[in-house]
């Protein structure tokens, strides 16, 4: 099975070798048909911390490195 790919802005890298990446999706409401933007955070490993605040990156699935990272940056 393939792995997903996402991209989403750094907007936290307060942690060791972990960034934060908020992910933007758009979808029309079924109903009234209006478009509308969810967000989501995702926790990623970022081995030699080069990611800061405001920068945009693709991350991939992963094993798990830790409990709360799946995810890890592939590229700036």
């Amino acid at each position: 099975m393939p792995k997903r790919i996402l991209s989403g802005t750094v907007t936290s890298d307060a942690n060791a070798q972990t960034v934060s990446v908020s992910v933007e999706r758009r979808f029309k409401h079924p109903v009234l048909q209006k478009t509308i933007r969810k967000s989501k955070k995702y926790r990623a490993h970022d081995e030699n911390n080069t990611f800061k605040v405001g920068d945009k990156v693709r991350i991939i699935e992963c094993p798990p490195r830790s409990k709360t990272k799946r995810w890890e940056v592939l590229e700036g």
